[in-house]
């Protein structure tokens, strides 16, 4: 990987790592917080990668709510498990109510 990419995964990390409990926010919500609009999917392979850098990848969806990482968790449902956890409501994959526990990252860091 080029090392402005693991840069920008740094960065991704430290903006997750700030998502209270019981919220989520989106890969979108990150990319465009850092600048990088069209960058979500980059977003999503940081995500993907942040095992064991203490980063609660479980609070990152995408923008309809849908668990799209949950294959990167260990065990079949860890992420919805971890997301229910913190009292978070998840039916088929997707997360009820996502505007009620929606984290923005553009106007909760300013």
């Amino acid at each position: 990987m080029k090392p402005e990419t693991l840069g920008f995964f740094e960065k991704v990390y430290e903006v997750a790592r700030l998502v209270p409990y019981g919220r989520v926010t989106s890969y979108g919500a990150i990319a465009k917080y850092l600048g990088a609009v069209k960058s979500a999917r980059i977003v999503g392979y940081a995500m993907n990668g942040s095992g064991g850098k203490d980063v609660p990848a479980h609070r990152v969806v995408n923008r309809k709510g849908l668990l799209t990482g949950k294959h990167h968790f260990d065990g079949t449902n860890l992420m919805q498990q971890l997301l229910e956890n913190e009292g978070i409501e998840v039916i088929d994959n997707q997360i009820q109510n996502l505007e009620a526990v929606f984290w923005d990252p553009a106007k909760e860091l300013k």
